[in-house]
């Protein structure tokens, strides 16, 4: 009997739709934070089990990470037994490894820094994720980020009765934060600086003998990410000569830019066009202001793609005042419609990820174009 594998992998994923829903809505009714998200973990992990995959909690000595695989050998056996018997690899007796990388702290530290260091990606030929957005968009750019915490220590004395005593450690924050500031206006139109005040002394008495602050600096590339963290480490060095400081310098994050891989990037448009998506062209997406993802670090290891899809609009239309990380976006994330964008999405995505097991020729395509990504980058 005659199998159409991609029209199986969408009968498939038409069939778990009310299951994904209701995962969906779990989810979002219990929200979590960074590297806190029990909840999440067990509701997935309990649910990919029941999908036969072969789930690792805990994964790469993370609490809330997990990994979930499934293997078909080709001749008929597979490593789990999978009560959706109709899906793809199995109907179509199609040989390979589909790895699902449950990855917590996107927006904090990056659990896909740790896990990408410890093998979670390792063997991959590639590794694709969809961002939820208010738009759709095919080469969304994030820049790379860096974090620089730093702590400025002088010595406390009596702000009236003895100042010429003390070495005042917010002098040293005030500085470098007025330098950055100045300093910004040279730096490409691109870039991104920004820093709060996590310390500014306990009483308005006395001389702080502490103080700090938090800089994060973002770059569209790894060279310029370097410049600005050296430009920055000499302000804050300088800070701390001129008013007498010692200072801590401590760089707790950095999200590599994020490399779009053209090969499954087009792939992945083309299917998500078939099911009514709209787009805008490259030129555009690229320059579009964008934030910064630890896929970056990814698509800096294997081929990768990060496309972004449109919530609100299964026509490409733009909701007025929707943003992410806003309290709106976070009401529309639990609708109807949000789902059926997802749902369109995960099709776009497994098509892709499809034709990476069966056409060698594409996943070939893909390798060939990190590798030489990868020689430029150097």
């Amino acid at each position: 009997m005659q199998h159409n594998p991609g029209k199986d992998l969408l009968t498939a994923i038409e069939h778990a739709d009310a299951d994904l829903r209701h995962l969906s809505l779990q989810i979002h009714d219990h929200p979590e934070l960074g590297y806190e998200e029990h909840f999440a973990r067990k509701t997935l992990t309990d649910y990919l089990s029941l999908l036969g995959f072969n789930v690792t909690k805990h994964a790469c000595d993370i609490e809330t990470a997990f990994i979930a695989e499934y293997v078909h050998h080709g001749d008929g056996s597979h490593d789990a037994s999978s009560p959706m018997r109709s899906a793809a690899m199995e109907k179509n007796n199609i040989r390979g490894r589909v790895r699902l990388l449950g990855t917590p702290a996107e927006e904090t530290l990056g659990g896909k820094r740790p896990m990408l260091e410890r093998g979670a990606f390792d063997g991959l030929d590639a590794c694709m994720m969809v961002h939820p957005g208010q738009f759709d968009v095919l080469y969304r750019q994030p820049l790379g980020v860096g974090r620089l915490e730093m702590e400025f220590h002088g010595k406390a004395s009596h702000a009236s009765a003895s100042p010429w005593e003390g070495i005042n450690a917010l002098d040293a924050v005030a500085m470098t934060y007025n330098a950055i500031g100045l300093m910004r206006q040279q730096t490409l139109p691109a870039n991104r600086i920004h820093s709060i005040v996590t310390n500014g002394g306990q009483a308005a008495n006395i001389i702080p003998e502490l103080a700090s602050m938090t800089t994060l600096y973002r770059a569209g590339t790894i060279p310029e990410m370097n410049k600005l963290q050296d430009q920055i480490n000499e302000i804050i060095e300088s800070s701390a000569d001129a008013t007498g400081c010692t200072v801590k310098i401590n760089k707790t994050m950095e999200y590599l830019p994020l490399n779009n891989n053209s090969i499954l990037t087009d792939r992945y448009g083309s299917y998500m066009k078939s099911l009514g998506a709209h787009f805008n062209t490259r030129a555009v997406d690229e320059v579009t202001p964008a934030g910064s993802t630890d896929m970056g670090n990814v698509t800096a290891t294997v081929p990768g793609c990060h496309p972004v899809f449109n919530i609100a609009s299964l026509e490409g239309v733009r909701e007025p005042g929707l943003s992410t990380h806003s309290i709106l976006f976070a009401e529309r994330a639990r609708t109807e419609l949000a789902h059926k964008t997802a749902i369109r999405a995960a099709k776009g995505l497994a098509l892709t990820g499809l034709d990476v097991l069966l056409d060698a020729e594409f996943t070939k395509n893909a390798r060939d174009e990190f590798a030489r990504w990868k020689k430029g980058s150097q």
